[in-house]
């Protein structure tokens, strides 16, 4: 039985998932049980899902990953949950785009744009929601919860909404109102917080302790990360089994950042990549770097809140908390939990940190709509205009094969771009229209 402090309330543990061993801390390494515990009792750390890799190496295969579902469930072997019966809305197995049309602009000649912005929820969040929603299933609960910058509580409140349990999203009170709305729409218990998303993050944290609730990225962190590794498992099997040589990825907490890296290293320990030997997971499985994965890792924030890429750039080991003052909102986490875990990302990829200024976000939305016909929210601004940067800088030659990731659509962030409105405004007659139309030629 586990048990919720603070509250009477008795969970029925389910049988655990047969390659799922339990969980262990990342900082001291002790061992628990695969229950709804997120963070370490001896040293406080985080907790992360450990795997019976042997036993999954004897059945996975990419014959056995292709006859799966178009969804994040056709890696079901690599996921922390009961894949028989998942709370899926089929998310994942999203379009990945050769990108001429930005390519060409950029001097970029092998790019590819992993759209994730058409997920049933308008973002990659249903990706980590979809796994830690069937979780929650699991473990018994009748709610699922979340403190969001936006995404987030969208894709909770679909969820909870397919899977027919109550959800109450937590969201800081100046969201854009696209997110707001696309929350709203799926009947959650909405809760507009006055504050930012790291104080948001902490209210939620003490709930946590007395609720009986699925808190998807506190409660049931450590399995709902797990669903952002199928990032990199679409990737590596869309190219046909092999790995970019470079990824550019936007963060906030640093969590999908990882879990990327992590998915091309299990991929490249399974013998599931093009040309690449199968390798043991060592002791620590979870920040393993097999040496066939060469993927450089490279990481974007936004100048308004880049704790992470400042950490970087003065070569520190810890990543100091900062208030977030940022247009993209869904970027603004202050104190990101996976923050020390993604400096040590980049260092073993030889990849890299940016912060995008703030007056670039929108540049980059309008660039990659107007080459690619892709409308992404604030987030893929910044994505985009960093990509621009590595480019122009060198980082990134013009033959690599180079994926950039965007995780978000942009009508959930129209107020950003208002400015493009800007219609001929004409009478319903030819030469009304003629008079306008020649003033553009």
């Amino acid at each position: 039985m586990g048990f919720c402090p603070g509250f009477l309330f008795t969970l029925e543990v389910t049988t655990p998932v047969a390659f799922v061993s339990g969980l262990k801390c990342r900082e001291c390494g002790r061992e628990y049980a695969a229950e709804p515990l997120n963070v370490c009792d001896f040293c406080f750390g985080p907790l992360e899902v450990v795997y019976d890799y042997a036993t999954i190496s004897e059945v996975i295969s990419r014959d056995s990953i292709e006859r799966g579902p178009l969804s994040i469930w056709r890696y079901k072997d690599l996921l922390p949950a009961d894949a028989d019966d998942p709370v899926d809305i089929m998310a994942g197995f999203t379009p990945l785009i050769k990108a001429k049309g930005l390519g060409k602009t950029l001097g970029l000649n092998n790019l590819y744009i992993k759209n994730d912005s058409v997920n049933p929820s308008f973002s990659f969040k249903d990706r980590p929601v979809s796994v830690a929603a069937t979780k929650a299933v699991e473990f018994g609960y009748k709610t699922i919860a979340c403190a969001s910058t936006g995404n987030l509580a969208c894709s909770v409140a679909a969820h909870a909404a397919r899977a027919g349990m109550r959800s109450v999203v937590f969201i800081p009170s100046d969201l854009e109102r696209g997110k707001i709305i696309g929350a709203a729409i799926y009947s959650p218990v909405l809760v507009a917080v006055d504050g930012s998303y790291d104080q948001v993050n902490r209210l939620c944290s003490e709930l946590a302790d007395d609720y009986p609730w699925a808190f998807v990225n506190i409660n049931m962190r450590p399995y709902y990360a797990e669903g952002s590794k199928t990032l990199g498992y679409e990737v590596a099997e869309q190219l046909g089994w092999r790995l970019p040589d470079h990824v550019v990825v936007p963060s906030a907490s640093g969590a999908m950042f990882t879990k990327i890296w992590k998915g091309f290293n299990e991929m490249a320990c399974l013998g599931l990549l093009e040309g690449v030997e199968s390798g043991s997971f060592g002791v620590d499985q979870n920040t393993v770097h097999h040496p066939g994965v060469t993927t450089k890792m490279h990481m974007t924030q936004a100048e308004g809140c880049s704790p992470i890429v400042t950490a970087w750039e003065n070569s520190a080991s810890q990543v100091i908390a900062v208030k977030p003052d940022s247009l993209a909102k869904s970027l603004a986490i202050g104190n990101p939990a996976d923050g020390i875990y993604s400096l040590k990302v980049i260092e073993n990829s030889g990849g890299s940190a940016y912060a995008v200024p703030e007056d670039k976000i929108v540049e980059g939305i309008k660039l990659l709509a107007e080459t690619e016909g892709i409308f992404t929210e604030t987030a893929g601004g910044v994505t985009v205009s960093a990509l621009k940067h590595l480019a122009k800088s060198g980082a990134i030659k013009p033959d690599e094969l180079t994926v950039v990731y965007i995780t978000g659509n942009g009508l959930k962030t129209q107020e950003a771009v208002e400015e493009v409105v800007n219609p001929l405004s004409i009478k319903p007659t030819m030469r009304g229209f003629e008079e306008a139309f020649d003033g553009e030629k």
